[in-house]
C-alpha cells in the first residue's frame, strides 16, 4: 500500500455503535468515547504508514497522560460515528489529539487526549524521536476522509 506523502487532516473514520458499547438504554455508555478515540487516532498512525505495532517495534509506547471528553447529544445502538482526530502541536516529549464525534454531521461528543512518549525498556519519558517527529509533521490541515 503506498503511503501519503501528508495526511489531510482531520482524519476521519467510521464506527458502527455495537450493543457492547451501549448501556440498558441502548445508548452509548460515557468510557466508550475513550475507546472511540483510540480506534481513530489508531487509524491515523497506519493511514501514515506506522501501525502502533510498529511504534513499540521502534522501542516506543505512546500511553494516554491527559483524556477529557465533552458529551453533547447521546448516541444509540446502530448509529453509525464519523470520528474525527486532528494533531495537536506536539512538545518536546508529547504530543495529542483533538477529536469530535458526529451523527450525519451532528456533534455528538467532543474531546482531547495527550500522549507521551515513553521508552519501552525503561519506561521512562523520552524526547520524541526525529523518526516519530517525521510521522506527525506529515499530518496537514484539510479534511481527509477514511473510507
Amino acid at each position: 500500500m503506498d503511503q501519503p506523502d501528508r495526511l489531510l487532516s482531520p482524519f476521519t473514520c467510521h464506527i458502527r455503535v455495537r450493543y457492547a458499547e451501549t448501556d440498558a438504554a441502548g445508548v452509548v455508555y460515557y468510557a466508550n468515547y475513550l475507546v472511540y478515540f483510540e480506534v481513530a487516532r489508531v487509524e491515523l498512525l497506519r493511514a501514515l504508514g506506522c501501525s502502533v505495532t510498529e511504534v513499540e517495534a521502534q522501542g516506543l509506547l505512546l500511553p494516554a497522560v491527559d483524556a477529557h471528553v465533552r458529551y453533547v447529544r447521546p448516541a444509540h445502538l446502530d448509529d453509525l460515528l464519523a470520528v474525527g482526530a486532528r494533531l495537536t502541536r506536539p512538545g518536546r516529549a508529547s504530543f495529542g489529539f483533538t477529536y469530535e464525534v458526529r451523527r450525519d454531521g451532528e456533534l455528538i461528543a467532543e474531546g482531547s487526549t495527550r500522549h507521551a512518549a515513553v521508552d519501552r525498556v525503561t519506561g521512562k519519558a523520552v524526547p520524541l524521536p526525529p523518526w516519530m517527529r517525521g510521522l506527525l509533521a506529515r499530518v496537514g490541515d484539510s479534511p481527509a476522509e477514511m473510507e
